[in-house]
């Protein structure tokens, strides 16, 4: 090795997070890596909501999957469950199901 040693490359932009202004959070915050699924939605989910956001949402998306019996492997089940993670950060914000009960904590 020369009087140099091993020279350490800079942070690419590939190894920096990806900032996004999160639309449920209303902040700047860390973003997807990477758009959720396809499609216009996905690509706008992608563009504007941070990976705490998403979590936030598959958290209630579990919920409505299960009171909702959603079977995601369906086109109707599907269908509704955009239509909520639509709502969800764009729209009104999911509704809960109207027979919706939360656990009570022990």
């Amino acid at each position: 090795m020369g009087a140099l040693g091993r020279v350490k490359a800079l942070p690419s932009e590939v190894d920096m997070a990806r900032m996004v202004q999160c639309v449920k959070l209303g902040q700047e915050a860390e973003g997807l890596e990477k758009p959720p699924f396809k499609g216009p939605l996905g690509q706008r989910v992608f563009d504007g909501v941070s990976k705490q956001a998403w979590k936030m949402w598959l958290e209630h998306s579990k919920m409505l999957i299960n009171e909702f019996r959603l079977d995601l492997m369906s086109e109707h089940g599907q269908r509704i469950w955009m239509t909520e993670c639509e709502k969800y950060f764009f729209g009104e914000g999911a509704a809960l199901p109207p027979d919706f009960k939360p656990e009570e904590s022990k």
